[in-house]
């Protein structure tokens, strides 16, 4: 098979450089921000992912299975090995729900609610880390959730996936 060679870098259209791609910026920035959790997540044996799932229960205990995964918008086969870890870990129960068998309820255990405390300074580490101020960091989040919201709806709707004029 004859392939011609990719266009050299000054016949590129802008558009598609590497540094052009708002999905790189955003890739780059989450592997940066994910090796400050490591770093500040190892004194309390968590992954970035549990520590979601932990935040999410401290925020309110007992929820479903289906719940968490709603709120950290990760399906059960991401979602459950994560809570299988954190209970090996000894950091929350599963049960089934009394109400409904199909169903599976997550809560901490005294160890779970006990790492709260641990994991309070892990906030204030990663902004001081990005060297942004609390009002900024609000401001970027939003806009972070913003384009969160859209990316879902035109990924849920062909007529949204035109491009804006």
């Amino acid at each position: 098979m004859n392939r011609s060679a990719a266009p050299a870098a000054e016949t590129l259209p802008s558009s598609l450089t590497l540094d052009a791609q708002l999905c790189f910026a955003l890739y780059s920035a989450q592997l940066a921000m994910g090796k400050i959790y490591r770093r500040h997540l190892a004194d309390l044996g968590l992954t970035y992912p549990q520590y979601l799932v932990m935040l999410v229960l401290w925020e309110a205990d007992g929820q479903t299975v289906t719940a968490l995964g709603e709120r950290l918008y990760l399906d059960s086969a991401t979602l459950t090995p994560l809570l299988k870890r954190l209970q090996a870990m000894g950091l929350l129960r599963r049960d089934r729900a009394a109400d409904d068998q199909r169903q599976v309820r997550v809560t901490l255990t005294q160890a779970g609610r006990d790492l709260w405390r641990r994991a309070g300074d892990v906030p204030k580490s990663v902004l001081c880390a990005t060297g942004c101020s609390p009002g900024h960091a609000r401001v970027l989040k939003a806009e972070l959730e913003e384009l969160r919201a859209h990316l879902l709806a035109a990924s849920a709707s062909p007529e949204n996936r035109a491009a804006p004029d």
